[in-house]
């Protein structure tokens, strides 16, 4: 077959369209098969447009450091209104233990070059103006963390993709990853067929059903998660926050205010709710409006416009699968986000990009190694 493109994405969501971009950079040809109408269609457009490098683990903190100065200097660099917001992102804590843990973490945090730093009380209400007060520790604050549009931010990866030379086709499944003697050779699709060097598998929700093609299973499977946005409110606080205290259904849940003054929220459901379900629930506005309302009682007058809910590709411990698996020369794995790859996507797709050029720096092979897919699962992310 010949193998017109260098590269085939199979996925148009918040990996697979930065990483077109990165690679169109590079001067690869690519094509990116997509089988919803236009890009962001998935997983994407169900996110609520955080941004964070404060993770728990060195191959997430630098990938997303790299996202930041994406998705921070993109309108300067490139003339799109994102809707970036650099509000930062803020943990307030109310017990000893969760003060003892992100205390800790932020040995690796600093370490790594993140902005961040411990706060007391008395900071942490003025960033979250009207918080809860009682048994306030403090918390951890991140003032480079933000949040952006992420419809509008995949479509504008998609647009400057498309101008440095990379072909989007959409509405079009792909049916088989064609291999030859061990390695791709390219794909089958519902319309044809395309010849390519490499085959990146971005698939989102479908990534474990898409590796089945290539012969190579993954341990990916989805968990539903709901989230929602209230009617505008004059601005009155700039921070994501992220209340890591568990609840009686529920893990941890975040919210912050847009820049229209909508305020967006997400929940983490207690225990998972696996599947592909995406119709709301009657469980997660009264969990939710509970949590939020207890730690600030000024949101209860807030009416809620609206809810959805999307998919959070998971793995068994809650860190990215982004690998070249040696059973397959030319087969890149680019799943498991765990609901996180709006904000991995562009970082993550500049180090696979610089990867598969034949170009990548030491920096580039740290982030990618803690990411493997022969690793050992039993770890789980602290901060997910």
């Amino acid at each position: 077959m010949a193998q017109d493109q260098d590269v085939i994405i199979i996925g148009a969501g918040s990996v697979g369209t930065p990483l077109a971009m990165s690679l169109a950079e590079r001067g690869l040809k690519v094509l990116i098969l997509e089988a919803a109408a236009s890009p962001g269609q998935g997983q994407n457009k169900c996110a609520i447009g955080g941004v964070r490098a404060t993770h728990s683990d060195p191959s997430k903190i630098k990938a997303c450091m790299r996202s930041l100065e994406i998705f921070s200097t993109w309108r300067e660099r490139h003339g799109d209104d994102i809707e970036w917001i650099r509000g930062g992102y803020a943990f307030p804590v109310y017990t000893e233990r969760d003060e003892a843990t992100l205390k800790d973490l932020l040995k690796v945090q600093r370490g790594l070059g993140l902005n961040i730093d411990w706060v007391g009380p008395e900071r942490m209400r003025a960033l979250i103006l009207g918080i809860a007060e009682k048994d306030l520790r403090g918390g951890t604050f991140a003032p480079d963390d933000g949040s952006a549009s992420p419809l509008l931010a995949n479509t504008a990866f998609c647009r400057r993709a498309v101008k440095l030379g990379a072909r989007f086709r959409f509405q079009e499944s792909v049916e088989e990853i064609l291999s030859e003697r061990g390695a791709v050779q390219g794909v089958r699709t519902s319309r044809g067929s395309y010849g390519a060097r490499w085959v990146v598998n971005a698939a989102g929700g479908q990534a474990a059903a898409v590796s089945e093609l290539a012969g190579i299973p993954v341990p990916v499977r989805p968990d539903c998660h709901e989230a929602g946005i209230t009617e505008a409110a004059e601005r009155f606080f700039e921070p994501m926050v992220v209340d890591i205290r568990p609840g009686d259904k529920s893990k941890n849940y975040y919210f912050y205010q847009k820049g229209g003054g909508q305020i967006v929220f997400c929940l983490t459901p207690q225990p998972p709710l696996w599947g592909g379900d995406r119709r709301s629930t009657s469980e997660f506005l009264p969990e939710v409006s509970r949590r939020m309302i207890s730690l600030m009682p000024s949101l209860a007058d807030l009416r809620v416009r609206r809810t959805w809910r999307g998919l959070y590709p998971m793995t068994p411990d809650g860190f990215p699968i982004a690998d070249f698996p040696a059973a397959l020369k030319g087969y890149v794995l680019a799943v498991g986000m765990c609901g996180q790859g709006f904000m991995l996507g562009p970082g993550l797709g500049q180090t696979l990009a610089a990867h598969i050029a034949g170009t990548p720096s030491a920096e580039d092979r740290e982030i990618l190694a803690g990411f493997r897919l022969d690793r050992n699962f039993s770890g789980q992310e602290k901060l997910k």
